[in-house]
């Protein structure tokens, strides 16, 4: 498959006329609908239905239809970012995090950094930690924020915050009326685990947590992202632990309760390029640091 494959299907689908689209893509109609047909036989199934009068997307098509309009909207964006980048107009830093990491320092470091650098290009792409040091020794992105160390001696990461983890209980749940929770009697709930891959990732912290003090814990199911878990939480299918700064997240139906046990906690780890000493991710680095202990010294005050 390639992106024309995406063009001639994007215009067909909006005209929903082979001729008329071929008109508008300045080729003939037959290598148009060879194309497609092409497309077709890649995918393994019918986007059109050409029995229709007039046509009309099959329901694959529509669903294809909607990604593929976003993945063109994604590539045109990606090259009028490189122009400007080539051109010399604006400087660009690719950031990966993972999600529990918004709910913490990662937006006000953005804030500030954009503040301070409006001219620079900031690319954010949400990967697991293992998917980002893979893409940082690609040169896809030039920071990242995880909370696992993988020991690769291509990425130099520094811990910039160590947060406690809390269970997050379906707000019914006779636990959730606790004020501190211990992990003994979590480990006889259903817990639901996140991402479910790749690994390693933060659910093998879990499982650390649990196995360390000789507890198994009962899996119900695994989700393979954090907003699915708490959904699940809301519906009542079993907890998480979850980083404290998840509890910005305000989710009607969910109770976050502290552990019993201290020092439970899940790193947020900077990684970079062990050989990346430019400006910007210095500059970028000593941001991060910087709102690490403003948050740090806000806590301290309550």
């Amino acid at each position: 498959m390639e992106l024309r494959h995406l063009r001639y299907f994007v215009a067909v689908a909006g005209e929903l006329n082979f001729s008329r689209a071929a008109l508008r893509l300045h080729i003939a109609q037959p290598p148009l609908s060879r194309q497609i047909r092409q497309l077709e036989d890649e995918l393994g199934a019918a986007l059109f239905d050409r029995g229709a009068r007039p046509l009309r997307l099959t329901p694959a098509g529509h669903f294809f239809h909607t990604q593929a309009v976003q993945l063109l909207e994604r590539v045109g964006e990606l090259q009028e970012a490189t122009r400007r980048i080539a051109q010399g107009q604006r400087a660009w830093l690719g950031i990966g995090f993972v999600p529990s990491t918004l709910y913490g320092v990662l937006p006000e470091v953005l804030r500030r950094f954009r503040a301070l650098h409006p001219e620079v290009e900031v690319g954010l792409a949400e990967l697991t930690t293992v998917q980002q040091i893979e893409a940082l020794k690609a040169g896809r992105i030039d920071v990242g924020f995880g909370r696992l160390t993988l020991g690769d001696p291509k990425v130099a990461g520094v811990v910039v915050a160590e947060e406690p983890l809390v269970a997050a209980l379906p707000a019914g749940h006779p636990l959730a009326r606790r004020r501190r929770v211990g992990l003994k009697a979590l480990a006889q709930e259903p817990l639901l685990l996140y991402p479910a891959k790749p690994r390693p990732s933060y659910a093998d912290q879990v499982l650390a947590v649990f196995e360390g003090r000789g507890l198994q814990p009962r899996i119900a199911l695994e989700a393979n992202e954090l907003q699915t878990a708490v959904g699940l939480i809301t519906a009542g299918i079993g907890y998480a632990l979850v980083p404290s700064s998840v509890q910005a997240m305000h989710r009607e139906g969910v109770t976050y309760v502290p552990l019993q046990e201290p020092g439970v906690v899940s790193p947020v780890i900077m990684n970079r390029r062990s050989d990346d000493v430019s400006a910007l991710v210095l500059e970028f680095g000593g941001l991060v640091r910087a709102v690490s202990l403003d948050v740090d010294a806000a806590y301290a005050r309550r």
